[in-house]
């Protein structure tokens, strides 16, 4: 480790598991940033019948929300992926499965009366036990994590050239099946094998960026006018550019993420990077409750302001949820119980999104 605090290229990946990387918890959370903004702003705006100023910014970023979180989800893999399978599928699918479950249950129990108006109580519990096969509302990143983890585990004696190709290809075809976990497979997988298989050049990346800010800034400037441009004529969309500002927003975030470790500005987004996991989980709740409240109270009139006071709140709302579920004695929402171990138990048993 650095004494920047960035995991040198030249070094490899060889620092302790445990090591916490500056630039990647603000990336991380950006990221997650990002994505209570987009679930924020589309459903503000689905429930008004408008949209508002925050739309653009949803926008701009799709390109590169999701790629983002996915590549850096991939970048410590290369430390861990060799172990035995009870340890690996401990910390990658159990201990994934185990959030989901917890958290599905807790978002169907909101939503399941509004389900069984709708039809019936017995259609709302099979839609609950659909759950399992067609992730439920925002849980599918952490849905998905863990799949990632095993193919990547089960292929990594292939060909990594070859892997890397057949996953571009996949997000090329624009896979449409209905099925969340498949057309989200295919169109994510690159980003999350590129992490894994690109981890070296990432770091290099960062190491460049905060060795030469001003060349760094200018790349991202650049970078902001080609993004916005694409995603105003709607070319973002196109075959092979949405895979091209996949990787380009992802690196750009990266960047953004060292100048800001580099000069220790904006650390809200580290710590919500350090957590980003968390305010996955419990974000849908502050947010919910705070875009119906002002919908229905018509206290801001403004449709933009309204979907930025939700984002904010479904950001500091679920880190209360977090902390207030600690000192009540719900751990079990962030924190694996001993039960659900089916390997030795780390040191820290404290919910994160890679080790």
């Amino acid at each position: 480790m650095a004494p920047s605090g960035t995991i040198a290229a030249s070094g490899g990946l060889k620092a302790p598991a445990a090591a916490r990387v500056d630039w990647v918890d603000y990336a991380k959370g950006i990221c997650i940033v990002m994505v209570v903004m987009m679930h924020s702003v589309l459903g503000v705006e689905l429930a008004a019948g408008e949209t508002g100023f925050m739309h653009v910014l949803v926008a701009f970023a799709k390109p590169f929300r999701m790629p983002d979180f996915f590549l850096i989800s991939g970048l410590f893999l290369s430390l861990v992926i060799d172990r035995d399978w009870r340890t690996y599928l401990d910390r990658k699918m159990v201990h994934f499965a185990y959030f989901y479950v917890v958290w599905v249950t807790i978002q169907f129990g909101f939503k399941a009366p509004a389900f069984a108006a709708e039809t019936s109580w017995r259609d709302a519990g099979l839609l609950y036990l659909e759950s399992f096969v067609e992730p439920f509302g925002t849980l599918w990143f952490i849905y998905l994590l863990p799949i990632f983890f095993v193919v990547t585990k089960l292929t990594r004696r292939m060909p990594q050239p070859a892997i890397w190709l057949v996953a571009a290809a996949l997000e090329t075809a624009r896979i449409s099946t209905g099925w969340t976990a498949i057309d989200e497979f295919c169109a994510r997988f690159i980003y999350f094998y590129s992490g894994y298989l690109f981890a070296p050049y990432v770091f290099a990346l960062s190491d460049r960026a905060r060795n030469h800010p001003a060349w760094a800034l200018t790349a991202l400037a650049t970078w902001v006018l080609v993004n916005a441009g694409l995603v105003a004529l709607g070319a973002s969309e196109w075959k092979i550019v949405s895979l091209v500002l996949g990787f380009a927003g992802a690196c750009a975030i990266i960047t953004m993420g060292t100048l800001l470790a580099r000069v220790q500005w904006l650390n809200v987004f580290r710590f919500c990077g350090e957590h980003s996991i968390v305010i996955y989980l419990a974000f849908f709740l502050p947010m919910a409750a705070t875009r119906t409240l002002l919908l229905r109270t018509g206290i801001i009139p403004d449709i933009g302001a309204v979907s930025l006071i939700v984002t904010i709140a479904g950001v500091i709302g679920s880190l209360a949820i977090w902390q207030i579920a600690l000192r009540l004695g719900g751990n079990f929402l962030f924190e694996r119980p001993d039960a659900f171990w089916i390997a030795p138990k780390k040191t820290s048993a404290v919910l994160q999104a890679a080790e």
